[in-house]
Parts: structure tokens; sequence; C-alpha cells
């Protein structure tokens, strides 16, 4: 409403709102003896009323106005008058346009301790006058009779449910019922009679409803109005004024259009459905833009560069038909651009395995003879490079003998500089070829001289791979088939392609063989120098997502690498180190928990696992529990790794004044160290003076109760690890103290001294002082001041949780009751920051 009405300043809806959906109702309290009242007016969108204990709507109404007197030890005090019997009410002095009551159908339940639906009857009438609810002086020109013109319906309970509404949008029409995307025309008795709430009228035997939503059997009805929504009768006409076609903004009349063409044309779709076919077409151009295995990925985003491009063919169209459409595209002639049919291999690769013999076929033929039954229908162009007068020269993939058929091959080039893998294009070798005999055909295809790159084989730099057996240690070419996912093959040198089992459609990668130092240099920045190596690294290939601990306003922004599953904690950290420009040994990472997305605990550098174990643990596990596999938290330390495992977190609460204010801080301390260390810390952190360190102690507490002060000869390791540490300085009277004084612990409780909650701290008692006196030193030490103070309790209990609490007068005296060792301070009083069941009157309508 706010933003609608900043944006309707200065035009001719200025105030429309206000005007349309704003009340006036005022707040009084009245002297009855004497001509004295305090009111405070004030503007009402909506009125809450209570539905539990009334009737019907007038009942609440009522209860809304009811007057109370204030008299006895309840009189008000009037100024100029003293304390004065009164009354106190709320009176409206108007009522909107368009009223809005919201029925309190939630609210908490003292015997059950939760908030609960309140499913009694409930009635509201289809005309409701509001004149008697007006103040006296109110303006009664117009009469406030109002029409019901809106009813929300809640069925369900508190925990599940579903929203719906009946709306009556002209003065004279029906209602309607709006559910989700669902509008039907409904009676007045469905609008209004059935969300009454109550009992069932038919009830079989007692047995009861089940609710859709809950699943339970009740008696009561489940559905009920949450929300009414009434229009004045005088305004109705200029409330529900007729929308004609000049009302709709042009941008949505144009987005009206779109939605109804596009759905027509998915319903066009449909019905056509059975005379199409989805052809997916892979191009050179997509292979050598695709990184990976294979020719092209079947699952990648549609606009990417190396996805396939999808058809919607006539099924009783000719292949020719489609060759044309394909070339079409590829802006080739139609004679210079041949289809293959891919098939699904053994080894779950799809590779191109024969040309499509007659283009006269149709489409259902071709999808018939050449792809798997209930697998899509994938095709490769191939665009001819031999062209004579204007005629492409295709290669005789079935000439005789078969042994003098050529081999189509494809080709990828792994360049280690650059760390990519991509296709580079397809040549075709006869079976009898050596392997050798590839090496001029990538040079030519590459643009290489043989000076360049000479035409042998050697053997790649060493990689912790088996080594192949070339024909020649020299530098030059290494050649691997990639026959599946798993499986990168080197080749050799002499044999034959067909004594390799080379065939259509088959993969050959190849690489520049690199020196000692040159794959020494490369392999130093982390980088991948031979070819199968990479290839290892694309199948565990995984995108993680990290994000700064403390958020992108503390150390940097959220960004994504790609890295493998078998990284190191050291390998990943570079690459993070590298990304980040940090030392990648002052960075530390935090796993993620899949509910909120906070970090879980940090992982350790020591621990001799992978990638993939830190992210996704074994199943089973602790650690699998609720964990993100794809993101990680960074920070970036102001030390090393190494050294941070010398040191210890040790979580403290700073009190700089009482018990009032708490500022938790983290501190990291040497294992090894003592107490006196981390006081040194502390004192750095929180910048106090040097003069102030020997007054500053720490305490260690267990359930809201201080436990032991900590010895600053104590060493660190020795605190256990779920101790509650608080620091703070002593205070004065505690370092003055007398030799008859003493000290007792005091901690704060609500009502039973076993539900301890807040800062417990450490209280000097003096001999022969009166609880009242008591009180105010009290007050000082710990920062709780005025009417909060006054509403504290105190009692003296033992350190048993289960312990009954002696409560104190303010002559009594502490220093007297308190003589056991084991006696405590109780300050009895609520615990602010215990949970209590949220309020349901708020709308949320899913």
């Amino acid at each position: 409403m706010d933003r609608m009405e900043v944006r309707m300043k200065g035009t001719d809806a200025e105030n429309a709102l206000n005007k349309m959906f704003v009340g006036k109702m005022k707040t009084y309290i009245s002297c009855i003896h004497v001509e004295y009242e305090s009111s405070r007016i004030e503007d009402f969108w909506d009125i809450q009323l209570n539905v539990s204990g009334n009737r019907n709507l007038d009942d609440s109404f009522r209860d809304y106005v009811q007057v109370e007197t204030m008299d006895g030890e309840n009189k008000y005090f009037a100024e100029g008058h003293g304390l004065q019997d009164a009354r106190k009410g709320v009176i409206f002095e108007s009522f909107p346009q368009v009223l809005h009551l919201q029925l309190k159908r939630f609210e908490y339940d003292i015997n059950r301790d939760a908030m609960m639906k309140v499913n009694d009857r409930y009635e509201f009438p289809e005309v409701f006058d509001a004149t008697p609810y007006l103040s006296e002086g109110a303006d009664r020109s117009e009469p406030y009779l109002y029409q019901l013109h809106g009813v929300l319906v809640h069925s369900g309970d508190l925990t599940a449910g579903h929203y719906y509404a009946f709306l009556k949008p002209a003065i004279d029409g029906h209602f309607y019922k709006f559910d989700d995307d669902k509008v039907i025309r409904a009676t007045l008795k469905e609008a209004l009679e059935e969300n009454f709430g109550g009992d069932y009228a038919n009830g079989v035997n007692g047995a009861g409803v089940r609710n859709p939503y809950t699943r339970t059997l009740s008696t009561k009805r489940s559905m009920s109005a949450y929300m009414l929504v009434y229009i004045r009768k005088s305004r109705e006409k200029d409330i529900l004024v007729d929308v004609t076609e000049d009302d709709t903004p042009t941008h949505l009349a144009r987005q009206l259009d779109e939605e109804r063409a596009a759905l027509e044309k998915r319903r066009k779709e449909r019905e056509e459905q059975h005379l199409y076919l989805h052809i997916h077409v892979v191009t050179d151009d997509n292979f050598k833009a695709y990184q990976g295995f294979d020719l092209t990925s079947w699952d990648t985003d549609s606009n990417a560069p190396s996805s396939p491009q999808m058809y919607r063919v006539l099924k009783n169209s000719t292949v020719g038909d489609f060759t044309r459409t394909v070339a079409e595209s590829l802006q080739v002639p139609p004679e210079h651009a041949r289809l293959w049919a891919m098939v699904n291999r053994q080894n779950k690769t799809i590779r191109p395995d024969q040309p499509l013999p007659d283009l006269n076929m149709t489409i259902t033929e071709a999808y018939s003879r050449f792809s798997t039954r209930d697998k899509p229908f994938r095709l490769w162009v191939e665009t001819a490079t031999t062209i004579k007068e204007g005629q492409a020269l295709w290669p005789n993939v079935n000439p005789s003998p078969a042994i003098a058929a050529p081999v189509l091959i494809f080709l990828k080039y792994f360049n280690p500089d650059d760390q990519t893998l991509k296709g580079v294009g397809h040549v075709y070798m006869r079976k009898t070829s050596k392997v050798a005999e590839m090496i001029p055909a990538i040079q030519q295809l590459m643009g290489w001289s043989p000076s360049r790159d000479p035409v042998s084989m050697s053997s790649p730099p060493s990689s912790g791979l088996p080594s192949p057996p070339y024909s020649t240690p020299s530098a030059g070419m290494c050649l691997y088939e990639e026959i599946k996912h798993s499986m990168i093959e080197p080749m050799k040198a002499k044999a034959t392609l067909q004594q390799a089992e080379i065939q259509d459609g088959d993969i050959v990668c190849f690489q520049r063989a690199l020196s000692e130092t040159e794959a020494s240099a490369i392999a130093s920045t982390g980088r991948y120098t031979d070819a199968r190596e990479f290839y290892d690294y694309l199948m565990n290939r995984i995108m993680v997502r990290f994000s700064p601990k403390l958020g992108p306003e503390h150390e940097g922004s959220v960004f994504d690498l790609a890295l493998s599953r078998k990284m190191s904690y050291d390998q990943f950290s570079a690459k993070v180190g590298e990304y980040l420009k940090v030392d990648p040994t002052h960075l530390r990472f935090s796993t993620v928990l899949a509910s909120t997305g906070k970090p879980k605990a940090p992982i350790r550098r020591g621990q001799a696992s992978t990638l993939a174990q830190m992210l996704m643990p074994a199943l089973g596990t602790y650690a699998n529990a609720n964990q993100r596999p794809d993101q990680l938290f960074y920070e970036v330390l102001e030390m090393s790794i190494s050294e941070l495992e010398t040191k210890r977190n040790m979580r403290v609460t700073w009190l700089p004044e009482g018990v009032m204010k708490e500022e938790p801080m983290d501190v990291l301390a040497p294992k090894n160290g003592l107490v006196q260390d981390l006081i040194s810390l502390i004192q750095r952190k929180v910048n106090l003076p040097e003069q102030d360190v020997s007054k500053l102690r720490i305490f260690e507490t267990h359930q809201c109760r201080i436990g032991k002060e900590l010895d600053p000869k104590t060493i660190i390791a020795s605190i256990p690890d779920y101790a509650v540490l608080y620091a703070e300085l002593v205070p004065e009277e505690e370092r003055v103290a007398s030799d008859e004084d003493r000290a007792m612990y005091a901690f704060h409780f609500d009502k039973e001294p076993a539900k301890a909650h807040g800062v417990p701290f450490k209280f000097v008692i003096k001999p022969r002082e009166l609880f009242k006196d008591t009180r105010e030193r009290l007050s000082k030490r710990t920062g709780i001041k005025g009417k909060q103070f006054d509403k504290l309790k105190f009692a003296i209990t033992q350190r048993s949780a289960y312990s009954r609490p002696t409560y104190l007068n303010d002559e009594d005296e502490l220093y007297a009751l308190a003589s056991r060792v084991d006696d405590q301070l109780g300050l009895d009083h609520v615990n602010r920051t215990r949970l209590f069941p949220g309020k349901g009157d708020s709308i949320f309508i899913r």
C-alpha cells in the first residue's frame, strides 16, 4: 500500500487509497466525576475482531467497543484532578467506504500452550449496519449500511490448510469462488452459511468428517471465514464501476494477447504432436565449441554454442526435404550437406554410424531404420570439403572390397597451455593406414608445418600412467583414442587403423609432446600436462560455489569454480587462492548446512580425503547429514592454516556494562598456552588500557550458572569445549571489599531455579546491610534500572537446580540469611529470550 501511495502522488488518484480503505477510531479515557477526558484519534485499515466467546458480528463489535471501568486500585490519574474513577474504551469516528474485518480465528490456548484455530460457529450478515458503533459526534448524514462483497476462507488448522475466497464483483451480481486457478459461480449459502464454522449439520453417529489437509476426523467444520469485505451501500456505484477497454493499460493488453497466442500455439502443437518428430542435429561448429566427451552434450542449455539444434519435422516429409532445411540454416547448398545417423553404442557413447542413403525416404522410415525405438532421433550433418564443378565429392563409405573403405575419424586437440580440449574437425583414413599416417592430416587440418611438429609420435610427459610404446623418443605428437568416458587409450604408431579397431565415428585426441622443462612449468601451476589427466578431470569435474563466510561485504564476492572431485585440500585451495589472488595457505573452508545455508564446521586441512569426500561424506555418517554437495564457505585468515592448527578458537562473551550488554567474540589462543595469554588477547580485542589487564577475569558457566573462575595459570587445553566463557573487569566494590565482606554467585531464573537464563555474575554482600540497600547495589552491579529492575524478585537458592527459593524482603539481611556454602542469589524475572508461540492473527496467504 505504501508503494502504491508513493506512486499515486501528484496524480488524479492521490489519496484514493485513504478515501477508500481508511477509517478513524478514538481511544479514550473519560473521568466519571469530573470533566476530564484523554483521547487519541487514529487511522485504521482493518478491524481485528474476536471470534471466541462471540456468536456473530454484532457481538464482536460490542465486545470491541466495550467500556472498561477504572476504579479502586486501578483508578486513572487525571492531570489537575488526581486519581479518578474513569471509563476506558474505543469508539469509531468513521468507517471507510470499503470495510475490512479480520476475524481472529487463531488464538493462544493456555491449556495446550500452543496456538490453536477457533472453529466455533460465528455468523455474519449479508448487510451490516455499523451505525451503533459510532461516537455521538460522528457524521451520520449518510447511512453506514454495508453490503458483503468478499469472504476470505481458511480451511484446515494452524499447521496445514488452504485459503480461498468468495467475491461478488457486481452490485446485483452473484458470488464467485476463487480457488487457485479455478473460478466458479457460488450460491449465497456457499458464501455465507457454509463458512460460519461450527458443527456439521448432518453428522453420522457423531463420527465427524475427515479434514482433507490434516487427515484427521472432526465434528466441527474446518472451513471458516477469516476476513470479511463490506462495501458501503451508498458508495457501491463509485467503487464497483465497470471496467472498459480504455481502462486496461496497453502493456497488460499486449501481455494478455501474447499469452493467449502462446497458449493457442501450445494447444495446436499438442493436437498435431503425432504428426511431427523432433530431430537433434549436430554440426561441426557444435563439435568445435564443445569441451567434454563425445561430439557434444545432449543435456546442455539450448543456447550454448555446443548444443545441437532441435528441429520439429513432419513425419511424412522426406530426408531430402529435411536436408534442405538443415543446409539452409547452415547457409550452404543442399547438395553440400549429408546427414549421418548417430547410434547409441554399447559403451554408452553416441557416435555417427552411417550416412542416410536415400533422400526420398520419409522421416518415419529413416527413424525406424536408423534409430533406436524410444530414443531421440539424432543426426550429424557433414558439409563437403571437396567440391568439383559445384558438386560435392563424398568419400565412398561402401566400396568393394570393404577393406578399401575409408574410416570417418573425429579429431580433438588438447592444448596444455590453455587447458582446453575441443574438436577441430574430421578426417577420412583408409583402414589399412597406420596410426602414424594421421599426423600429416592433423598438421594440415591445424595449419602446422612439418618442421614445427615432426611426423613422429613421442612419449607424453610422465603422468603416473603407464607409458605406451611409441616409435621414437624425439619431440612430436601424442595420440589417444577416446573409447568411452573412463577409457582413454594411447595409440600405437605402427599399428593399422584396422588393427586398432577404429571405425566410423571414433574420436582421436592429439596433443603436442612436451619437454620435461615445459611439463614441469605447467604442472607447477596446478595445470594438466597430459590429455589423459585432463579427461580424468572432465569426468570428475564439478562446479563448486564459494561464498565468503562473513558475507560479501566483509571478504569478497561469491564465485563458481570448476574443480575435480579428486583434488586434495591443497589443490583446490590453490585454485581458490589463484582466483582471489591471496596466499592459499591462508584460506580456510567450511561446508554448508543445506536447510539454512549457514556454515557447518571448518574442514580440517590435514585429513587425507578428496574434494568429493569433503562435499559428500559417506552415507550414514554424521557429517553427511543435511550438507550441500556443491557449495563451500571460505575465509581469508591472518595466519596460515598450519599456524592456525596450533591455535584454539575460544568463544568468549565480553561484559562491558554489568550483565545487560553482551559482546561475543572469537579469540584464537595457543592450545598449549595459559588463561593469562587469553586475557592478553581479549585486552587487545576490546582495547583495554594496560593498567586494567590485572583487573580482567574470565569465568566459566554451565546452564547459566557460574561454574568457576579461571585462574590465569590454567592451561587452555583443559577448558572443555562445551564451556561458556564470560570476561569482565572486576567491579570496584569487589576490589575494595573489606575482610568482613564476602562474595556469592548470582543468576537469573524464571519462576523456578531450574529455568535459569541470562548472564550470571559475582556479587559482594555486606554484613548488617538491609536488603533494600542491597537492591541499590544490585541495580548498579547488573546495569538493570527503573521499572525493569522493580519487576525483579530476589531469592536465596542452593546450587541444586531443584532447590526451593526463599524470597527476600526489604528488611531482610542477605549476609545473615545466605550462610551456607552453596547458597546463591537468584533474580526471578521473565526470560524474554524464550521463544513464545507466534501470533496467528496476521494474514499469510499461500
